[in-house]
C-alpha cells in the first residue's frame, strides 16, 4: 500500500511483552464458537484513512462447490479422460466446499492489526466475520521472538473447516527505510529501497533472503513489497507516495524491474511470499492516496515503459499484485484503478496474464476513497476483478462483507466471481503451507 512512514521523532510504541498475554487471553476468552482474526497496512508521516460497519447475519445456503470437468476434444468430439486433480486443486476444493458463505466471504479480507498494541475490539469484529487474513500495521520495536508469540495468538483463533485450520495470512509492511513495520531483536535495519537499488542485484537478493528468514521467523508469510513503481529523476521527491520516502529502487525501469526481482527471489528463497505494488504505478503522481483525494496519473498508458517492472515481476511469478488508488486518465479516466475493470481485468489480468492474488491498496482508511461508502468501496473492487480487500480499519468489514454477501445472493455472475477469488486466495495460501492437506 502508499503505507504510513514514521515521523523522524516520533514516540516509540509501546512493547508487546506486555501486551501478548492480555491479548491472547482476551481472544481466547473472547472465543466461544467464534473464529478467525486478522490485519492491515504500515505508517509515513501521518497519511491517514477511512470509515465504517454493521451487523452480520446468517449463513444462508452453501454454495455451490468447483468441481473438476473433463475435456471434450475439439477435433473429434470425444470425451478425454479426465485428467486427475493436482493436490493443490484437491485441498483447495475441499477447504472451499466445507465453507459457509460467510466464511467463503471472510477469505476475501485483510484486516489491520496495531503490531505493537493490538485492539481486542477490532480482533473480535475480525473474528466474528471470519477474515482470513491480517496485515501487522504501525510500528512495533519487540522483536521476532515477541512478535512470533503474537501471531501465533492469532493463529490459533482461525477458523476450521471439517476439523481443520483454514490457516490465517499474516502480512506487514517491510520495505526497509522508513516504511518498516517490525524492528527490535533478531531484526536487521533495512535501508530504504533507492540503497537497495544501488546494490548489485546478486547482493540485494542474498541480503532479502535473509531479512525473509527474520519475517519467518516471526511468523509472517507476506511482505507487501516490494515497490515497482518508477520515480522519474526529474520528479524526485516531489512524488508523495513514492519519491518523498525513497521507496523506488530508482529512476529508470530497468533499474527498478531487476531490483524489485531481485528483492522478491530472495523472499521466495527464504519462504515468505511478496507482493508487487502500486499497480499501474505511482512513479508518476505528486498526491499521496492516503492523505488526498483525486490523485491523478495523467502520463501512464498501457503501454509505458514504466509498466516493466510489473511485467517482469508476474513473468518471474509475483503471488500478489496491489492495485493503487490512483486515476489513470489515459488507461481509464472514470474509475479508481482500484475500481476499473479495464485496469485490472483487462491490463492486469488478461493482457499481462497475472494470475495470483489481486489485492487492493488501503480501503479502509485512505482519503481517495473516502467519497464511497465501505460497501461500494468492496462491491467495486471485486467487481472490477479484484480478490482480496485490504482495510486498516477492521470497523470498514462487516459493512463491507453484508455488502458482498447481499449481491452474491442478487447476481450470480457477482457470485462466480467471489468463489474464484476465494479459490485464488486458498491457492496462495497452500503455497504459503498454510493448509493441512493430506
Amino acid at each position: 500500500m502508499t503505507t504510513r512512514v514514521r515521523r523522524p521523532g516520533g514516540r516509540r510504541p509501546a512493547s508487546l511483552r506486555t501486551m501478548t498475554p492480555l491479548i491472547i487471553l482476551a481472544l481466547t476468552a473472547a472465543a466461544c464458537g467464534e473464529s478467525a482474526t486478522h490485519g492491515g497496512p504500515a505508517d509515513p508521516p501521518r497519511p491517514p484513512a477511512s470509515s465504517s460497519g454493521t451487523k452480520t447475519p446468517g449463513t444462508g445456503d452453501p454454495l455451490p462447490s468447483r468441481t473438476t470437468t473433463s475435456a471434450a476434444s475439439a477435433t473429434t468430439g470425444a470425451a478425454t479422460s479426465p485428467a486427475p486433480p493436482t493436490p493443490a486443486a484437491t485441498c483447495t476444493d475441499r477447504y472451499f466446499s466445507g465453507m459457509t458463505p460467510d466464511q467463503r466471504v471472510g477469505q476475501l479480507f485483510m484486516g489491520g492489526v496495531s503490531a505493537a498494541n493490538p485492539d481486542g475490539a477490532q480482533l473480535r469484529t475480525l473474528r466474528d466475520h471470519h477474515v482470513g487474513s491480517i496485515m501487522l500495521t504501525g510500528r512495533s520495536s519487540a522483536g521476532t521472538t515477541v512478535t512470533r508469540r503474537l501471531v501465533d495468538g492469532f493463529r490459533g483463533q482461525a477458523d476450521q473447516v471439517a476439523g481443520k485450520r483454514v490457516g490465517l495470512m499474516v502480512a506487514t509492511d517491510q520495505e526497509g527505510g522508513r516504511v518498516q513495520v517490525l524492528s527490535g531483536p533478531g531484526f536487521s535495519a533495512i535501508p530504504s529501497a533507492l540503497t537497495q537499488g544501488s546494490w548489485p542485484v546478486t547482493t540485494l537478493r542474498t541480503r532479502a533472503a535473509g531479512w525473509a528468514e527474520q519475517l519467518k521467523a516471526a511468523g509472517v508469510d507476506l511482505d507487501l513489497a516490494p515497490v515497482a513503481d518508477v520515480v522519474p529523476a526529474g520528479l524526485g521527491t516531489r512524488n508523495g507516495p513514492i519519491g518523498q520516502y525513497a521507496r523506488e529502487y530508482g529512476h529508470t525501469a530497468d533499474t527498478v524491474a531487476s531490483h524489485s526481482n531481485a528483492f522478491a527471489a530472495g523472499f521466495a528463497q527464504s519462504g515468505v511470499m511478496t507482493t508487487l505494488k502500486h499497480f499501474p504505478g505511482l512513479g508518476q503522481v505528486i498526491g499521496n492516496t492516503d492523505v488526498s483525494a483525486n490523485v491523478v496519473d495523467s502520463v501512464t498508458t498501457a503501454g509505458s515503459p514504466d509498466l516493466l517492472p510489473f511485467r517482469a515481476g508476474i513473468r518471474a511469478g509475483s503471488p500478489f499484485v496491489m492495485v493503487s488508488s490512483a486515476t489513470y486518465t489515459k488507461i481509464d479516466s472514470k474509475h479508481l484503478a482500484a475500481f476499473s475493470p479495464t485496469v485490472i481485468g483487462q491490463l492486469l489480468r488478461r493482457e499481462m496474464g497475472f494470475k495470483g492474488v489481486v489485492i487492493s491498496d488501503d480501503l479502509g482508511n485512505a482519503v481517495a476513497v473516502r467519497s464511497f461508502t465501505p460497501a461500494q468501496r468492496a462491491l467495486n473492487f471485486l467487481s472490477a476483478g479484484g480478490d482480496m480487500i485490504l482495510t486498516v480499519r477492521p470497523s470498514t468489514v462487516p459493512a463491507m462483507a453484508q455488502a458482498i454477501r447481499t449481491r452474491m445472493q442478487q447476481d450470480a455472475s457477482f457470485r462466480a466471481k467471489v468463489d474464484d477469488s476465494v479459490h485464488r486466495i486458498l491457492a496462495a495460501k497452500h503455497a504459503a503451507g498454510l493448509l493441512v492437506c493430506r
